[in-house]
């Protein structure tokens, strides 16, 4: 498995948000969905701020694969599964990174609904 460089890891993590896209079962992409991203340790993390019933984390988790686009970088990427010891660090990374917006989008990507629905974005 390839690993991220750190610049790739700062890059992606400092962008506000991030392009993803699934592949579909014929190999395609799906459309792109603009998202939030945070870097936690030298990890990547995407939430779905509606949980895991969200459209497009289940076509993510069913595909296990995809592309993301952010900061400039465009790379392709499988979803794996975040460690739900990781949960604190992701959501103070949320906090720290989002919470100059209102409330209410900030609250959904750090609920524990969104917490089940994290992806580790990993380099393809």
């Amino acid at each position: 498995m390839s690993t991220w460089t750190s610049s790739d890891v700062s890059t992606i993590g400092e962008a506000d948000e991030l392009q993803i896209a699934s592949l579909r079962p014929d190999g395609n992409l799906r459309p792109y969905v603009t998202i939030w991203v945070v870097r936690a340790g030298d990890d990547l993390y995407v939430r779905s701020a509606h949980g895991p019933a969200n459209p497009w984390f289940r076509r993510a988790v069913a595909a296990g694969a995809g592309r993301i686009r952010a900061g400039g970088i465009e790379r392709d990427v499988t979803f794996g599964t975040a460690d739900p010891d990781a949960r604190a660090a992701i959501d103070q990374a949320y906090h720290l990174k989002y919470d100059h917006y209102p409330v209410e989008y900030v609250d959904p990507v750090v609920s524990a609904e969104a917490a089940v629905a994290t992806i580790k974005l990993l380099p393809a």
